[in-house]
């Protein structure tokens, strides 16, 4: 099949951006009108250099509160624009805050599209287990003083792993909700446990609740046959609760038919 090729409009060239951010000042990625968002504060650092007349475009919409440490993002600035792209990184970050940092600039490959051009979102939900909290994961792992059972969690996710309808799992969606689940993966530790999930795209909130239903079952409350059995009812009340935001990062995308794939792909996972 011929890859579709996203080219920028005339006179403009495009740019590729890996982009990570803090996420509890943010309402997500996406622009609002009234709220702060990682696009509106890093398309404002653009403006100041000259490059604002884009707005530019991430591979992921995160939502209020998730964390980025690997987004790739487009933008398309004038042939004109000045700053090469090997000082274009530290220029940015000296006109954004604290919580956000560009990591990476380089020239886009040719029809390249940070969104439409993405094969696989990766995410990771990190849990602090343990029975006391720790000052060092606030605001970056779900503290869950009683003990998981990882195994019993691997089992879950393997019932939920492929290609389903995941209705059951979504909030508030109005798009086609059959969706190809890659890696659903608990990986304990000693202190933070991971949970690893790979998929080319994902329903509203649907990453949180499935991280919702494995504490279910890691906490000796759902079987790997009750999960499979909340996939086929399709009923949002069957799943396990979203999962607070704050545990959530973006950590990697996937493409694939570029040449300059080393330059696109933004894992680390």
């Amino acid at each position: 099949m011929t890859r579709p090729d996203y080219r920028p409009p005339d006179g403009h060239r495009r740019l590729l951006l890996r982009v990570a951010w803090d996420g509890a000042p943010f309402a997500g990625w996406q622009s609002q009108p009234t709220l702060p968002s990682v696009q509106d504060t890093l398309h404002g650092a653009l403006a100041r250099l000259g490059g604002g007349e884009f707005r530019p475009v991430a591979a992921g919409r995160t939502d209020a509160g998730v964390h980025a440490e690997a987004m790739p993002a487009h933008v398309d600035v004038p042939d004109t624009f000045r700053v090469p792209p090997a000082k274009l990184a530290r220029a940015l970050n000296a006109h954004l805050p604290p919580t956000v940092a560009v990591l990476h600039a380089a020239d886009a490959p040719a029809g390249f599209h940070a969104r439409f051009s993405c094969t696989e979102r990766q995410y990771v939900y990190r849990l602090l287990v343990h029975p006391q909290r720790h000052p060092h994961w606030h605001g970056r792992a779900l503290h869950v003083p009683q003990p998981l059972n990882p195994d019993a969690m691997n089992a879950a996710a393997a019932a939920l792993t492929g290609t389903h309808d995941f209705a059951a799992f979504a909030t508030q969606e109005d798009r086609q909700t059959v969706r190809e689940l890659r890696l659903l993966r608990v990986q304990p530790g000693p202190l933070i446990w991971e949970i690893h999930v790979h998929g080319e795209s994902f329903l509203r909130h649907m990453v949180r609740g499935l991280v919702g239903t494995l504490l279910l079952a890691g906490q000796g409350r759902l079987s790997p046959e009750q999960a499979e059995g909340i996939l086929h009812s399709r009923q949002r009340s069957q799943a396990g609760a979203n999962v607070p935001a704050h545990g959530l990062s973006f950590t990697g995308a996937r493409y694939s038919g570029f040449e300059a794939d080393e330059d696109c792909e933004a894992s680390t996972t």
